[in-house]
Order: C-alpha cells, then structure tokens, then sequence
C-alpha cells in the first residue's frame, strides 16, 4: 500500500497486496481528490474507498476477505432465486453524494424489486477495524439496510432516521439506524442459517446445506 494519497493518484501501476489486509487513511482530502482518486482507480477493482468530511479511507482486501464476499453474495443470490425475489446486484459500485460529503463502496450490495441510484442493502465484511463510520455515511446516502459481518456473525441495522437530516435525531448512538434481528427487507431470510453456511469453506457444501435448509424452513 502507498504511503500518502499522492502518491497512489500519481502511481502509474497499481498492484494487488499481499493477503493481509491493509489500510490507507488520509484527513483534509477534498472532494476534487476523492473523485480524482475513484478515476484513477477505476478500472482497479481490488480497492474499496470510503469518504466522509474529508477523511478517506482506502482498504486493500484480503484474500479471506474476498472469499467471505464471493460465499455470502452467492448464498444471498440463491435466496432470491428460491423466494422469487426480484432484485438488482450492484456488487462493489461507488455511491457517493457531493452535498452530503460522502461516498462509499460497499463489499455487497442489492436493489429489492426494481434498480434504484442507491441500493437498498449494503453488506460489509468487516475482518479489522476502520476509522470511518460506515454506518453514518450509509445514512447520508439513503441506502435502508446495511449488515456487518464480524467475527462469523451478522449485525444488521435498519435505516429509522430522515437521511436528510444533519445528524441523526433518531438512534444518534448509531447514527440513525436500529439494530435489528431480522432483516426486514428480507424478513423471510433465516439469518442464523446463512451466517452457519458462509463459514463453510467447500462452495459446493455451503451451498447444498443453505438449500436443505431453505427447503427445512419451507416445510
């Protein structure tokens, strides 16, 4: 990882890291920076950059954390498809909102139903700390859902408060989102089953234990 955001704008190769996850962060970047950053890094897909009030967040994911993406985002496709949900993958897209100082770019992320410009649910796999709440800027993009997963386990927060607020008025502590149990946008989503299934390491038997258990849930 580069060692200043100069540097990674003006590098003209970037290579992938090692599998240790590695962190960049940078205060006072301007807006002009961060969208210069997202050109730059457009085609370099191995990168997730997070910015809020002028701090930018760059993560070089790991190996295991790509496979905890790739397993949880196949499992959650093949809920849909099961339930005939409709719905709209978006994968790690930017999303970002000048006036509102905020921009993220999700490990997951859906549409329910139709495409909409913010996805409805946003998924982090989160295996070290950050130095942004993510929480916050997904309140000032508007996304209503957003799950963490840490230490093999979800926690799944709804949107409660008005996005267009300065600071959240309503859970402030969490920045206007509820921790919730289960999920209410997928409320038919059996959230214990899909947590027991991601840590399996066989793709094929996560999948076939997912699907016995979608079909135990139906009978």
């Amino acid at each position: 990882m580069v060692s200043s955001l100069k540097e990674l704008i003006d590098e003209p190769e970037l290579d992938h890291t090692s599998d240790p996850e590695e962190r960049f962060i940078s205060s006072g970047v301007s807006w002009e920076s961060y969208e210069s950053l997202l050109v730059k890094l457009e085609n370099n897909s191995h990168y997730r950059v997070t910015y809020l009030d002028e701090i930018l967040e760059i993560v070089s994911p790991s190996i295991r954390h790509e496979k905890i993406k790739t397993n949880l985002g196949m499992l959650l496709e093949r809920f849909f498809y099961s339930k005939r949900i409709r719905f709209v993958p978006m994968g790690s897209s930017t999303f970002r909102n000048k006036a509102k100082k905020a921009g993220a770019e999700p490990d997951e992320c859906y549409c329910i139903g139709e495409e909409k410009s913010v996805p409805d649910l946003a998924i982090e796999v989160v295996l070290t700390s950050g130095n942004i709440n993510k929480l916050e800027i997904y309140r000032r993009l508007g996304v209503t859902e957003v799950w963490f997963w840490e230490r093999n386990q979800f926690k799944l927060y709804h949107l409660r408060d008005n996005p267009q607020n300065d600071v959240a008025t309503i859970y402030p502590d969490t920045y206007g989102y509820e921790q919730i149990a289960t999920s209410e946008i997928l409320p038919e989503l059996d959230i214990s089953l899909l947590e027991q299934c991601i840590s399996i390491s066989d793709s094929i038997q996560a999948v076939d234990e997912f699907e016995q258990g979608l079909k135990a849930d139906n009978e």
